[in-house]
């Protein structure tokens, strides 16, 4: 199932329960940051071994499928209400980051673009970003 067919299930179990009274943009936007938090808590107190561990066990796995489902479809909704086409967003915004990142000078960098040296071309691959490359 895509985004817009996966918005367009969501919406009619909005109407269902006629909540959309309550989905404006502001509201479904703190909804989206106190579900955000609530994925982060998952993390709170343990150790970075600890954390990539969280899929191990059925529980916690759980517990994250949850949390990431619920930050996905209150970022659904906000596309929605904003009118905001989510897969369009998301390329260009892989567009603009391979301008502000260029393989070059960002490459196993964690300087934020406007901290990085000008790209010379040095040895490192320089690869043009175009669209991403599906996965097999």
């Amino acid at each position: 199932m895509g985004l817009s067919a996966l918005t367009a299930q969501l919406i009619d179990f909005r109407e269902q329960r006629n909540w959309a009274q309550f989905h404006s943009l502001r509201n479904l936007i703190v909804s989206l940051n106190l579900e955000a938090a609530e994925l982060l808590e998952l993390t709170q107190w343990k150790s970075d071994a600890e954390v990539a561990a969280l899929s191990a066990s059925a529980a916690t796995r759980e517990a994250l499928r949850d949390e990431c489902a619920d930050v996905l479809l209150y970022l659904l909704l906000i596309a929605e209400r904003a009118g905001i086409d989510l897969e369009e967003a998301a390329r260009a915004k892989l567009l603009k980051n391979a301008a502000r990142y260029p393989v070059g000078t960002s490459y196993g960098s964690s300087r934020k673009y406007d901290q990085l040296p000008p790209d010379d071309g040095g040895d490192r691959p320089t690869a043009d970003f175009t669209e991403p490359h599906p996965r097999a």
